[in-house]
Formats: structure tokens, sequence, C-alpha cells
């Protein structure tokens, strides 16, 4: 790969999203993720989560002038004016804070649970590990353990590698059958003698808690109450928590996976966005990018939304987490970052997203990487267990 590169998004590749967050697991625990956004050096302030208008965010500190915002453009209440090269940027980007975020939704989710168990329902979940995979172990571990957190019962299944699809059909049959599992995850990649496709098939629908499966395909486009995949309900928990209009917005993805780009697209026309979905052989790519007021990025290419494709003031909402291991690329996406230097020093390597970090000092509000979307997986799977548990016996699930 060029550069140095190793690519874990997958989005216009053949591996589902969520394998993109093992190794980012490792790089929260190094930078800090129960400390709010010390680990890409972002001073956060005034959160307001009851006004659309004002900044709940203010982005100081090193992070910052590493990409173009200067300390005395958005610290300390002053007035921030920065000449564009075609328009002036007049308003402070906002960082949207998913690990805030994401412990906010598995309070909800643990309030559900509590609620189920007064009625003596406990809503449970079986994942699948086959083989040894060390970065899948330590996700799976995650799962599990939010699992023990919230109340909701849990049981990791680990093959071995060897297993054949048809005894991993019979054992996705069985817990099919079992009335105590709500949710069946299936974690991905398999051993490649596996028919993954066929087997994420044979899940019940109504225990699909990634939602994968045709029929929650179907179900979501069609407007029916269904599990729906856990980015997506991610991107727009972000959105609709932050405040951020959706309804009659511009709203660009590029990248066109079942996992992401397709299902987030279906998701924000259910929501009144005016929908457009490129990829990789759009031409002019830039021509669409540049008229987005949400651009969501999920391609799977580091560093591939540069700031010249991006409107001033635009949500940036990015989805890709990449890991580069080449020196010179680390300085390029992030120039004069002490921080990451440090990292890649001590790891080798670091995260970026698929915008480029240089493109944030143009936006309105954007998602940092690690600490944005890719924050809300386990927490939207959480969400996604229980609504099935829920779904299965009849009980409304609101508006979820």
């Amino acid at each position: 790969m060029r550069g140095g590169r190793k690519f874990l998004e997958a989005c216009e590749l053949d591996d589902p999203l969520d394998e993109q967050y093992r190794d980012a697991v490792d790089d929260w625990e190094l930078t800090g993720a129960t400390g709010a956004s010390d680990g890409v050096c972002l001073k956060l302030q005034g959160l307001a989560a009851d006004r659309a208008d004002e900044p709940a965010k203010v982005v100081c500190g090193q992070w910052a002038e590493a990409h173009g915002i200067h300390g005395n453009e958005v610290c300390c209440g002053m007035r921030n004016s920065r000449r564009d090269t075609m328009e002036e940027m007049t308003t402070t980007p906002r960082v949207l804070d998913g690990v805030a975020i994401a412990a906010e939704i598995k309070a909800e989710v643990g309030a559900e649970v509590q609620q189920l168990a007064a009625r003596g329902i406990v809503p449970g979940l079986a994942v699948i590990l086959v083989g040894e995979v060390p970065a899948s172990q330590i996700y799976v571990r995650s799962k599990v353990k939010t699992c023990g957190e919230l109340g909701i019962y849990s049981e990791m299944l680990t093959p071995d590698a060897s297993i054949t699809t048809n005894e991993m059909l019979a054992l996705v049959a069985g817990l099919n059958a079992r009335e105590d599992i709500d949710g069946i995850l299936i974690q991905l990649p398999l051993p490649k003698h596996v028919d993954t496709k066929r087997l994420l098939e044979a899940v019940s629908p109504d225990k699909d808690v990634d939602g994968f499966h045709p029929v929650n395909a179907g179900r979501l486009q069609s407007g029916q109450p269904g599990l729906t995949p856990c980015t997506p309900a991610g991107i727009i928990e972000i959105l609709k928590r932050s405040k951020l209009p959706i309804t009659g917005q511009n709203a660009v993805i590029v990248g066109r996976s079942d996992i992401v780009g397709k299902p987030a697209a279906m998701m924000l026309l259910n929501e009144s966005a005016t929908v457009t979905v490129c990829h990789s052989k759009t031409h002019d790519l830039p021509k669409f990018t540049r008229e987005a007021d949400l651009l969501v990025a999920a391609i799977g290419r580091p560093g591939y939304v540069t700031a010249e494709m991006v409107k001033p003031g635009a949500t940036l909402i990015d989805v890709g987490i990449n890991r580069v291991t080449d020196a010179a690329e680390v300085e390029n996406f992030f120039p004069g970052d002490a921080v990451r230097a440090a990292t890649f020093a001590k790891r080798g390597s670091v995260v970026v997203g698929d915008i480029h970090p240089a493109a944030f000092a143009r936006s309105g509000a954007f998602t940092p990487v690690p600490g944005g979307v890719g924050a809300l997986t386990i927490a939207m799977l959480m969400h996604n267990t229980v609504k099935a548990a829920k779904l299965r016996r009849g009980i409304s699930t609101g508006k979820s």
C-alpha cells in the first residue's frame, strides 16, 4: 500500500465498518478517552445542549493551532474571524463529542433495561467470535463489558477458526430459536472459507442487531420499525442531539457501502434532507461536496476530503478511521501536532479520518477522529439489543 498506509475503513471495500474501529481501541487508551478530548488537544467548553445557535464546544490549544484555528480566534469569548480563500469565516467550528453522546445513550439504555427488568425481561445478546484475532477479541470484550455495565445478558461464543459454514449455520439457528437471546452479532471478518453473506442472512431479522439483513434494509427503506445499522444510526443521533438541522439540508455522502453509505442516505432522506450519494467513481466530486450543508465521509481513504472540497460552515461527519504508518504522511495530516507526533513515536502509527484535518477549520461543526462517530458504535449496538427485546415482545419502542 502506498506510503505505508494501512486502510482499516472498508466502506468501499468488503469488510463491514465496525472492523475499522477495533484498532482504534488502543489509540483511545493512549489518548485518554475518559478525559473528554485530551487526546486530540481540544479544550471543550460551554456545552449548550438546548441552544442550536450557541457554540457547544470551543476549540483551543495545540490541535487548533496545528489546523489553522488560532487561539485568539476561538478562545475566551473573543470575536473570531478568519479570511478563507473565498469567504470570511465568522463562526467557531463546533466539536461534536461522540464520547459524551455515547455516554448519554448508554445511560438511557440502562434506564430502559431497568424498566424491562421490572417486568421480568432481561435483554440478551450473543456475540460469535471465530478464531484467535487479538484486535477482534479486544473489541468483542468491550461489547460484553458494556452489556454487563448496562444489565444486558451476554454470551460470547468462540468457535475454532476451522469451523465450517454449515457448522456456523447450525450455531446461528440455535441462537435464533432461543427466547433468552434478543440479539445476535457475528464479529467480522470471518475466515475466508466461511460464507459470510450466507451467515449474515441466516440471522433472524428480528435479532439482527447489526442491521445488516436484507429484511431490515427493506424495513428502513419503507419506513417500518426494524433494526438499523449502528454507525448510520449513530450519525443521526449525533446530529439530533447536537441540535443541528437536517430537514431541508443539502446532504452529501461520500461512500456507497451497504453498511454506512446507503443506510445513512436513507436515514437522512427519512429526516427530509436532500441527499446525494457520491463515491470513488463520481466525476468532479468537489463540485458536489462544495454544495453540501452536511457532508458525510465514509469512503475508507485517509484525508480523502480536503479543505478545498468543503463548503465553509458545513457540518462534517467523518466516519473513517484509517491507520497511517508513514512519518511524512503523519506530518502532512498533523503538521506541528506534538501529541500526534508522540503517539506516532510510541505506537508507530496514528489514526486519521476520511476528511483531512485541515478541513475542520472551514466547518461549522465536525466529528473528530477518534472520539466522533466511532465512539457511538457500541452504544447503538446496546440500543439495538434493547430495541430488539421490545419489538420481539410487542412492547412500544417510542421514537427509537
